[in-house]
C-alpha cells in the first residue's frame, strides 16, 4: 500500500512511498505521469516530508539518485 502525503511546495504536489517495494512517487505539479524512484530507504522519505523545503531537498538529495 503506497503512502501519500500532500506537501507545501510549488514544485511538487504530493510525495507517495510504498515501503514493500522500496518505491518513492512524486507528483510534481507541471508533469505526468508520477515520478517514480527505486531502491530509496524509507528515512529518506521520512526526511524527504518533513524537510523545511521539498524543493531543496529534492534538488539536494533525490534527482539523480534512487533510478528505477
Amino acid at each position: 500500500m503506497t503512502e501519500w502525503v500532500s506537501v507545501s511546495s510549488k514544485a511538487i504536489r504530493k510525495i507517495g512511498y510504498e515501503a514493500s517495494s522500496s518505491r518513492m512517487f512524486i507528483d510534481f505539479e507541471d508533469s505526468h505521469p508520477l515520478y517514480t524512484f527505486c531502491g530509496v530507504p524509507e528515512a529518506v522519505f521520512r526526511e524527504f516530508i518533513n524537510s523545511g523545503s521539498v524543493g531543496r531537498y529534492y534538488h539536494q538529495c533525490i534527482k539523480n539518485r534512487y533510478q528505477c
